[in-house]
């Protein structure tokens, strides 16, 4: 049976360093941090780690992951060299967009769902990785993916999330949306 495989990365830099979000593969990866569902175990890698990096994710598992589709999994397979969109793949972001045509962010999720908030925002991953704080962004980007897990056993066990309200909604009520992902699972394996 296949692991899954939470995963989180943070860059170096940011969009702006780069030209903006069409380069994409021009960010630099200075911590990532995955999660083994099989091994019940963490794992974090640093920018002069990548050869253990790429061991690790040789072996093909699920990769579950925060919009991981459209951030992470690409500048991994970038700086890797591997192809790592050819994996099974599941990612909640975009199970949300799909099925409320909008985006809602990791740390409102983690809110309503889990009754936790993240400790801080991706945008300041390169500020720790400038000033040589690594293990801050160690245990930053790890908290990401235990959420990310905890959102992951969520969906599997209760098949929904509770979606926040936009907030340009005056008045707003949480939204409830069921996320069958049973039939997703199941083809990826």
């Amino acid at each position: 049976m296949l692991d899954t495989v939470v995963l989180d990365i943070e860059t170096k830099n940011t969009f702006g360093d780069v030209g903006g979000k069409e380069h994409l593969t021009k960010l630099e990866i200075s911590v990532a941090c995955f999660y083994s569902v099989n091994k019940n175990k963490h794992f974090c890698f640093d920018e002069n780690q990548f050869e253990e990096m790429k061991q690790f994710l040789s072996q093909r598992a699920i990769l579950v992951g925060f919009s991981s589709n459209k951030f992470d999994i690409p500048i991994l397979q970038h700086t890797l060299d591997m192809d790592l969109m050819s994996y099974p793949r599941l990612d909640i972001s975009d199970e949300i967009e799909i099925r409320t045509g909008r985006l809602v962010g990791l740390n409102d999720l983690a809110n309503h769902n889990l009754g936790t908030e993240k400790t801080g925002t991706g945008l300041n991953a390169p500020v720790l990785y400038r000033e040589g704080k690594m293990d801050e962004l160690k245990e930053y980007c790890r908290q990401d993916v235990e959420i990310t897990a905890r959102l992951f056993e969520k969906i599997k066990k209760e098949g929904q999330l509770i979606i926040p309200p936009r907030k340009t909604d005056a008045i707003g009520e949480n939204e409830i949306i069921e996320i069958d992902i049973s039939q997703t699972l199941n083809q990826l394996n």
